[in-house]
């Protein structure tokens, strides 16, 4: 209960930043599965905000929903700093929104390797014309991988509307 009680305060402060600057946000997600979207359309009246999601788990969705170029995933691998941030744009030119952030990582129990083991996630903030990314490792299974990306998404969302 305490997780969700902490995303849900996570969603709450992002509602006010977001109609605080009138601003739309965007998510595109993989290994999170949509977690993103659904802890931000858990506050009621969301959708002065909140339009668009994207959850595109394979390669070839985030080709075709987002315009992730197959020669990026296939250089750089779809758990990259350069997916996400084409990510994010992509789903900001798509959607409309001012803001979007994008997830994109190995949350277990299989799946790793050497340069990415399970716990890379990398995420990326922004919009159509800039991107901040960052890639975290997060210890524990597959639920406490996914909750702590859901997490570091939102607070990042916050982070870009309050400075």
């Amino acid at each position: 209960m305490e997780n969700e009680s902490e995303l849900r305060a996570l969603s709450e402060r992002l509602g006010d930043a977001c109609r605080r600057q009138s601003a739309k946000v965007t998510t595109a997600e993989s290994c999170t599965g949509g977690g993103v979207a659904a802890a931000i359309t858990d506050i009621a009246g969301s959708s002065d905000y909140f339009e668009t999601g994207y959850i595109t788990y394979a390669n070839a969705s985030k080709t075709r929903l987002l315009n992730v170029s197959e020669s990026l995933l296939e250089g750089y691998g779809a758990v990259s700093q350069e997916t996400v941030e084409a990510m994010v744009k992509g789903a900001c030119l798509e959607s409309g929104a001012d803001l979007g952030v994008a997830v994109s990582g190995v949350a277990g129990p299989d799946g790793g390797s050497d340069d990415k083991p399970v716990g890379t996630v990398w995420f990326a903030w922004g919009d159509a014309s800039r991107q901040q990314s960052t890639r975290h490792v997060f210890e524990g299974d597959r639920a406490a991988v996914r909750h702590q990306a859901v997490r570091v998404a939102l607070e990042g969302l916050i982070h870009w509307l309050e400075k």
